[in-house]
């Protein structure tokens, strides 16, 4: 009996410690390295957060939720939900830090830089959700002094959670309104063009006709005057080619007329060359003619004194001149 009772308590034992061993491998558990407790504080919805959920920087587990408690503020009727999460400084690697030395975060000195933390979705299936860590020097950093005493690293709205903020601020009624309104004004505009199309269209129909009766009598006109273009094309033809024969024909005759009138030119440089050195003060012919105007001038004296004489004394044309 008495060994009985030792092999079930070797039993009963045996079974503890695997269990203790399976908790502390398989679990979040970290009795061998340390950790760092934050609190994060939501004020909205943490639907499909619990106890265990992965805290993740951009994608890389950092941590746990350690615990979740909700806290109401009866002065303010406010509701709190402040977070727990136990982070693992051993998953960071500091480049230039030794791998052997034990770090300790300053959570604080991280949300100063920017640090934030937001709720997203792990899993549509399931609807599990995360918090998710990044740095984000535009979200303003609201902290919770009277909610917590742990370090406090500030939330931030998550891109869905942006999104529902701005679905929320939209007019929906004004929307509604102006859709609404816009559907009333295509109905009136179909009912107005179903009791005006019919008019139109065989408006259009008449025109239609019309100008395929234009479009037949252009295209007579048009073949008619291409007929008679043609005609004339063909009478310029001949007229060209009757030019260019008596071009040909009078070439000779144009070669003669050049040939005379170069002779003619040449005669008057002549005759221009003779005019000029008989108007020269230098020439001889010039001479002459100076010494016949003088001896003319000397004659035409002459005779005026003559005449000026038997104009007193007319007996001169009988007797003459007496020496």
């Amino acid at each position: 009996m008495a060994e009985k009772q030792t092999v079930i308590g070797a039993f009963v034992f045996g079974g503890l410690v695997l269990a203790i061993g399976a908790v502390v491998l398989f679990g979040n558990f970290r009795l061998l390295s340390p950790t760092a407790r934050a609190a994060v504080v939501f004020q909205g919805s943490i639907s499909g957060l619990s106890v265990g959920a992965p805290v993740t920087f951009r994608g890389v587990r950092v941590g746990a939720v350690e615990s979740i408690v909700l806290q109401f503020d009866p002065q303010s009727r406010a509701a709190y939900i402040p977070v727990t999460i136990q982070l693992e400084p051993d998953r960071v690697r500091v480049m230039g830090e030794d791998r052997g030395a034990r770090r300790v975060l300053d959570l604080s000195d991280l949300a100063a830089r920017g640090l934030r933390a937001e709720l997203n979705t792990q899993s549509f299936v399931t609807g599990q959700s995360q918090i998710d860590l990044d740095f984000d020097q535009s979200a303003p950093a609201v902290l919770h002094p009277n909610v917590t005493s742990l370090p406090e690293i500030p939330t931030r709205l998550s891109t869905i959670q942006r999104v529902q903020k701005q679905l929320s601020q939209l007019p929906l009624e004004e929307l509604v309104t102006n859709a609404d309104g816009a559907l009333q004004s295509l109905r009136a505009l179909s009912e107005r063009l179903d009791k005006d199309l019919p008019p139109l269209v065989a408006s259009l129909r008449v025109t239609s006709d019309g100008s395929a009766r234009m479009v037949d009598v252009a295209t007579k006109a048009i073949a008619d005057l291409q007929s008679r273009l043609d005609d004339t094309l063909t009478r310029v033809t001949a007229l060209v080619a009757t030019g260019d024969q008596q071009m040909t024909q009078r070439g000779a005759d144009l070669h003669a007329l050049l040939a005379s009138s170069t002779q003619t030119v040449q005669q008057a440089r002549e005759t221009l060359n003779d005019l000029r050195s008989l108007t020269s003060s230098r020439g001889e012919t010039r001479a002459n003619l100076d010494a016949t105007l003088r001896d003319l001038a000397a004659a035409a004296a002459s005779l005026r004194g003559f005449a000026n004489d038997v104009e007193h004394n007319p007996q001169l044309l009988l007797t003459g001149r007496r020496p």
